[in-house]
């Protein structure tokens, strides 16, 4: 009898994170500072590529724009940033870690669940039992996470977590998130929103800004929310 595993893309999109962020703490422990800074630098600048290709296919900006704004608000009044904060201090202490951990959990989550792929792959996945797109971003993830983890240390680890829960999550719901997965405008507003968010994590790795990127996180509740409400009350 054949056993098929949950979430076979996911198990590997998380076991490829957790290899990846391995090999990238061997090389933390062995690499210099300055280096370790350049680099760090040099994946914030392809952060800021990656984000503006993807912002870039939105249809309406200023949607995108407010669902950033109302995103960002709604994130600051329920705490988003000091509770991820206080969370990861939790973990650190409880794992005995050191260097940048809290930066490095929240900047690799955000980066490995935000995104097209994140979203089409899982409810492929789930609806289909097909894990092609998701065994095209387990390598992409796992060869950011060798250089992330290598810069900002074993938080990134601990991301392969969260990719487990949130992919998980989103697998298990393919059946109710297949509409956005077939709406194209949908699909574009989604992935200029997550554009916008690892604009302001390359702006974080590339020590330009500090942007509480956690903060924005519901802009990608929001956005879908405008669009709904933008078709149901148009004009006939």
């Amino acid at each position: 009898m054949k056993i098929r595993l949950p979430w076979p893309g996911t198990l590997l999109n998380t076991l490829t994170v957790i290899l990846g962020s391995a090999l990238g703490l061997v090389l933390h422990q062995s690499l210099p500072a300055g280096l370790m800074d350049t680099a760090l630098v040099g994946i914030g600048l392809v952060n800021l590529a990656m984000g503006v290709k993807m912002f870039m296919g939105s249809d309406s900006i200023l949607m995108v724009a407010g669902a950033i704004v109302f995103g960002g608000v709604i994130g600051a009044l329920c705490g988003i940033t000091p509770g991820l904060d206080a969370a990861a201090e939790t973990l650190r202490r409880s794992l005995g870690a050191e260097g940048d951990f809290n930066q490095g959990l929240v900047t690799a989550s955000v980066l490995f669940c935000v995104g097209p792929m994140t979203l089409l792959g899982c409810v492929e996945d789930g609806l289909q039992g097909h894990s092609e797109l998701l065994r095209i971003k387990s390598l992409l993830d796992g060869v950011a996470s060798i250089f992330l983890a290598a810069t900002l240390g074993a938080g990134v680890l601990a991301s392969a977590a969260v990719v487990l829960i949130v992919q998980g999550a989103v697998t298990s719901m393919a059946k109710t998130l297949r509409p956005l997965v077939h709406d194209e405008v949908m699909q574009k507003q989604l992935t200029a929103v997550g554009g916008i968010l690892i604009l302001a994590i390359g702006l974080n790795l590339a020590k330009i800004a500090k942007i509480p990127t956690a903060d924005y996180l519901p802009a990608l509740v929001v956005a879908p929310a405008m669009l709904w409400a933008s078709r149901r009350w148009r004009p006939a």
